[in-house]
């Protein structure tokens, strides 16, 4: 199996399989945010069952979830065990909940991202500070653009409440190049639930048999159900949804997301002096007190935030400078 190194971050877990390349795949966790994947609690049933099982539940911290397989003689205000499959996921103007099953397994936090690599017996090394190894700052850079550039053209990428949308705009002579970097860019962008590719500049049967072979060949590794390319230049592909891939938490929480780019920037520094942080005000604002002193703790250094309105919000950056 393939060695994955996982990231204890500060706000979250970021786990990497990585290549000559750089990121070849990727796992991302904020533990912070609501319900995760994997973890069982008691919860109370807040509505009844439909007749096929399912009904909402509410747990100690108030968060909701969708939940299946509960007995049809619950009642409402009844306690019950579930398992969360798939943690909430933001989309425009509204929160689409968590779902989980119900469980008779022992109540257990969720697992991290390391021990959910092993139990698939994946070889796992963790790594005590930011890697420089992992092309973090260039997958992060390509998920808020929504666009990855390729040999011949470009994926341009929306999430839609729907399902995640891949326009390839592409004028090249080999489909590898274009088939192989759909296929990264969905295992680095550690995108799930469903997926439509558009190759709106295929026409014939021959390139689109052409195209299906290869996507077979390219994602044969990766647990998926697809269809051939219908006439229009169109596959769908559905793969098991577990979490908001790193596309979803750039486009739903921005802030959030370059609050953490900026803690693992300054993580990486090497010096003697104080860190400063500098970045938008709003982005500053999102830095929770307890994060701020985790960084202190790993570095050893104080830290100083730099509100700088003139900076792009995307542009955060963090500096050694004199005490």
């Amino acid at each position: 199996m393939a060695e994955w190194l996982v990231e204890d971050g500060i706000g979250e877990e970021r786990a990497f399989r990585l290549s000559n390349d750089g990121i070849e795949e990727l796992r991302l966790r904020w533990p912070a945010q609501g319900l995760l994947a994997g973890m069982v609690a008691d919860a109370i049933l807040i509505e009844r069952p439909s007749a096929n099982g399912r009904a909402r539940v509410q747990f100690a911290s108030g968060d909701q979830a969708f939940a299946r397989n509960i007995p049809r003689q619950a009642s409402v205000g009844a306690h019950v065990r579930v398992q969360v499959t798939r943690e909430a996921i933001a989309e425009r103007g509204r929160l689409k909940l968590a779902q989980a099953r119900h469980t008779d397994a022992a109540i257990c936090d969720a697992p991290s991202l390391a021990d959910q690599l092993a139990v698939e017996g994946h070889d796992v090394r963790t790594a005590p500070t930011p890697s420089p190894s992992a092309d973090w700052d260039a997958l992060w850079a390509d998920a808020a653009q929504r666009e990855v550039m390729l040999a011949g053209g470009s994926l341009l990428l929306a999430e839609t409440p729907a399902l995640t949308l891949i326009d390839v705009d592409w004028w090249g002579d080999d489909p590898s190049a274009v088939t192989g970097a759909i296929a990264r860019t969905l295992r680095r962008f550690d995108l799930g639930g469903n997926i439509a590719i558009d190759f709106p500049t295929v026409s014939t049967r021959a390139e689109r048999k052409t195209i299906d072979e290869q996507l077979g060949i390219f994602l044969q590794d990766w647990p998926h159900e697809r269809t051939a390319m219908n006439g229009f230049g169109l596959v769908q592909i559905v793969r098991r949804l577990e979490r908001p891939s790193l596309l979803h938490r750039i486009a739903r929480d921005r802030r959030g997301a370059v609050a953490r780019l900026l803690l693992r920037r300054a993580e990486m520094l090497e010096g003697a002096g104080r860190i400063a942080l500098y970045a938008q005000p709003s982005v500053l604002d999102y830095l929770r007190d307890d994060w701020l002193e985790e960084l202190r703790r790993r570095t050893g250094r104080q830290v100083t935030l730099c509100p700088d309105p003139g900076l792009a919000f995307d542009a955060p950056h963090a500096q050694i400078v004199p005490l």
